[in-house]
């Protein structure tokens, strides 16, 4: 399974949403629970067709990130909403297949599940 991984401002539409996530094609979307109620999200969700991961706060402390903010660190236990959220929601074993980028206000990281049957050689 492919999951993205958002971190966004409350702020952001469903269009920048939509632009963070360009050609990706995941199969699950997956955030903070706070985020995952907000509208824009959910009008994200249903547009796409895709279900969604609402994480609390505390499933995403400790999860080690390639990539590191110190003001999510020090916030949220983690380096990256993005990609805490991705590999959380991929399960036990998933990999980074891309590492967070910024648009505007998104922040999206994409990982694979392990038990992914067309795994290949992910690179973050």
């Amino acid at each position: 399974m492919i999951v993205a991984g958002l971190g966004f401002r409350e702020s952001a539409t469903e269009e920048e949403l939509a632009a963070a996530l360009g050609d990706e094609a995941p199969e699950l979307l997956a955030t903070l629970e706070a985020r995952a109620a907000l509208p824009a999200f959910r009008a994200l969700a249903r547009r796409l067709g895709l279900p969604v991961r609402a994480l609390p706060e505390a499933a995403l402390a400790g999860v080690a990130t390639p990539t590191r903010s110190a003001r999510i660190e020090e916030r949220f236990g983690t380096g990256s909403i993005a990609e805490a959220a991705a590999l959380v929601a991929a399960g036990p074993g998933a990999t980074l297949m891309r590492t967070r980028r910024i648009a505007g206000p998104v922040t999206i990281a994409v990982a694979r599940s392990a038990a992914d049957p067309d795994r290949k050689g992910a690179t973050a």
